[in-house]
C-alpha cells in the first residue's frame, strides 16, 4: 500500500508521498521515521542488487537513508511517489560504496600478496639459512683439514678480501707463494667438499 494510514473522523485516508515529501523537505523527523518504514525493504533490496553483498547492502542502505535526510530538502514526490529520488539517492550511495568495495578488495589483495610475498620470502629465506649453515659447517670441516698456513691465506684472500700482496705482507711471505698455495687450498678445499656430497 502506498502512502501511510492516518485516521482523520473515523475515516482512513492513506498519505502519499507528495505530502511526506513536504514534511520531509520542512525536516520533520516522524516523517524521515515513515518513510524509513515504508521503503527501507525495497531499498535495501535495490542495494543488494547494485553491490551483491547482502552484508554491505544493510551498511549501504543505512547509508541512503543518512544522505536522504542530508538531502531532505531536495525531496519530491514523482506522480505521487518518493520511490525514484530514493532510487537516485541510493543509485548514487551504491556507485560510491560499489567503488570503495573494489578499492578495499583490491586492497586485500595487494596486502595478501604481501603477506604471501613475506611468507614465502620469510620461507624461502629460512630454508636458504638452513641450507647456507649446512654448506658452511661442511665447508668449515673441509677448510679445518688444511695446513694452518694454508687455510689462513684461503681465508685472507677468499673471505677477508685481501689482496696477494696484501696477504703476502701480512704473512711475510713471497707474493708467488700466497698464489701456489691459495691454489693448492681451493683444490683441496674443493676435493673435499665434492667428497661431503658423496
Amino acid at each position: 500500500m502506498k502512502g501511510s494510514e492516518v485516521q482523520s473522523s473515523g475515516l482512513v485516508m492513506t498519505e502519499d508521498d507528495t505530502v511526506l515529501a513536504e514534511r520531509l523537505r520542512r525536516g520533520d523527523h516522524e516523517a524521515m521515521a515513515e518513510l524509513f518504514g515504508r521503503y527501507a525493504d525495497p531499498v535495501y533490496n535495490f542495494c543488494f542488487r547494485r553491490v551483491a553483498s547482502w552484508n554491505l547492502a544493510e551498511d549501504v542502505m543505512s547509508q541512503v537513508f543518512l544522505e536522504v535526510w542530508r538531502v531532505r530538502e531536495r525531496a519530491v514526490a514523482y506522480g505521487g511517489s518518493l520511490m525514484p529520488w530514493l532510487y537516485t539517492v541510493a543509485e548514487n550511495v551504491c556507485r560510491n560504496a560499489a567503488r570503495g568495495a573494489r578499492r578495499q578488495r583490491a586492497l586485500a589483495g595487494r596486502l595478501q600478496l604481501v603477506r604471501l610475498v613475506d611468507a614465502e620470502d620469510h620461507a624461502d629465506g629460512v630454508a636458504r639459512r638452513l641450507d647456507e649453515e649446512s654448506r658452511m659447517s661442511e665447508l668449515l670441516v673441509a677448510v679445518d683439514r688444511l695446513s694452518r698456513r694454508d687455510r689462513q691465506i684461503l681465508m685472507l684472500v677468499a673471505w677477508d678480501g685481501l689482496t696477494y700482496l696484501q696477504v703476502a705482507q701480512a704473512l711475510d711471505i713471497p707474493v708467488g707463494t700466497v698464489r701456489s698455495r691459495l691454489s693448492r687450498a681451493r683444490k683441496r678445499v674443493a676435493a673435499l667438499m665434492d667428497e661431503g656430497e658423496k
